[in-house]
């Protein structure tokens, strides 16, 4: 089976403010993607999965829009590391997202440790002194186990950053070892980001690097399905569905210069283009 992702992060900011949603006013953007996609997604059916992360303002409509899907489901872009207990605390989390919410509003996915949650957390410690990056593991751990406790399934990001490449097998295998400690390996999917490949300017990672890390992933972890979450794209997307140990990719963008953004019709492109290189096979 494979697995394909799309974080949509703040896409419901309009462009006039600064964002990249061209595509429909904000309480309706999750609910137009959807409908534009989830009939040729269908086709994969048994074939692969599809998981729409959404802004929180989103994901009513989302959930919504995706319930006669057999192929699309919807996740959060994260949850608190408490949640609350019936009979205990109701719920005094302000600006946080626990986890029984996001099961309340229908969900099934959560995206857990994509390296701008880690740079943030990060950024806090620094703040209190701290430059352990391994840290920013415990607390992922807390959240990872919350969203199990309420049957959500998990999306695990883990990756390396420029100055981590000379010991990336020991930095990866932290980020595995502490993030899903005590975790159920079948609630989880990894997303491998190469942190140092990803932004402007940057060498994107090659087919054999990806290789040799997707195959250590699954010497760790088992049978556990791994995804490039450096970003499936349509220049990559034949590359990397050639590779025997990825299971899919993690979308953001479908477009990277002029009018950046997500588009529909190149988001199906990208799926086609992947789902083609593994042969339209599970």
């Amino acid at each position: 089976m494979q697995h394909i992702f799309v974080n949509f992060k703040r896409f419901d900011v309009p462009a006039s403010l600064g964002g990249v949603n061209r595509i429909a006013n904000i309480n309706d953007y999750s609910r137009t993607i959807i409908n534009e996609t989830k009939t040729m997604l269908e086709q994969y059916e048994g074939k692969a999965e599809f998981v729409h992360f959404y802004p929180e303002s989103q994901l009513p409509a989302a959930v919504d829009a995706s319930s006669d899907s057999s192929v699309l489901s919807i996740g959060a872009q994260g949850v608190y590391r408490e949640d609350v207990q019936p009979g205990g605390n109701f719920g005094a989390f302000t600006t946080e997202r626990p986890a029984a919410a996001v099961k309340a509003i229908g969900c099934s996915w959560v995206l857990i440790g994509h390296s701008e949650e880690r740079n943030d957390k990060n950024a806090l410690f620094a703040l209190a002194g701290s430059h352990d990056r391994m840290l920013v593991n415990k607390v992922l751990n807390a959240e990872a186990q919350k969203a199990a406790a309420e049957g959500l399934r998990i999306l695990y990001c883990i990756g390396e950053k420029d100055d981590e490449m000379d010991n990336w097998d020991r930095v990866l295998a932290a980020q595995l070892e502490t993030g899903l400690d005590g975790i159920d390996p079948g609630c989880v999917v990894i997303a491998y980001e190469p942190v140092w490949a990803i932004g402007p300017g940057k060498t994107p990672a090659g087919k054999e690097y990806i290789e040799k890390i997707s195959a250590f992933i699954k010497r760790e972890m088992g049978d556990v399905p791994v995804v490039y979450g450096g970003g499936l794209k349509e220049e990559n997307a034949a590359m990397l569905g050639s590779i025997d140990t990825i299971d899919g990719g993690l979308i953001a963008l479908t477009r990277f210069s002029g009018d950046i953004g997500f588009y529909p019709d190149e988001y199906l492109r990208i799926v086609s283009t992947y789902m083609k290189a593994k042969g339209g096979r599970a």
